[in-house]
């Protein structure tokens, strides 16, 4: 049973941009918090941006003043708008959600940026 479904991927120009979104349930919305995740093949996964349930953020170094999390309650969904594209972030991006005790993981959305 898929908990988390994520959208947005595609391929685009460096200094492009894309907006990715992971809809879920309330219940798991109302988690601790979710966060996005990227991985490259041959590399492990990668924390990129976190969002808590009162909307605080966090963002890797290597995204910081590009990419922005945010979260709609009324939709239980939240985004990663990605600005500023660079090559380096191609992967596949997926959603987690944090509730008590337990992690849900995406089924992953390709980013592809060309340069």
């Amino acid at each position: 049973q898929v908990q988390l479904v994520e959208s947005g991927g595609g391929l685009v120009q460096a200094g492009g941009s894309l907006r990715l979104s992971c809809a879920t349930s309330k219940s798991i919305f109302s988690g601790n918090f979710m966060g996005w995740y990227r991985q490259v093949p041959g590399k492990q996964r990668e924390l990129v941006a976190t969002i808590t349930s009162g909307g605080s953020t966090t963002a890797a170094d290597s995204v910081k003043g590009r990419f922005t999390m945010s979260r709609d309650n009324a939709r239980n969904t939240v985004y990663l708008q990605m600005n500023s594209l660079k090559p380096e972030d191609t992967g596949v991006y997926y959603c987690f959600a944090s509730k008590g005790n337990n992690g849900y993981w995406g089924q992953g959305t390709q980013v592809t940026v060309s340069s």
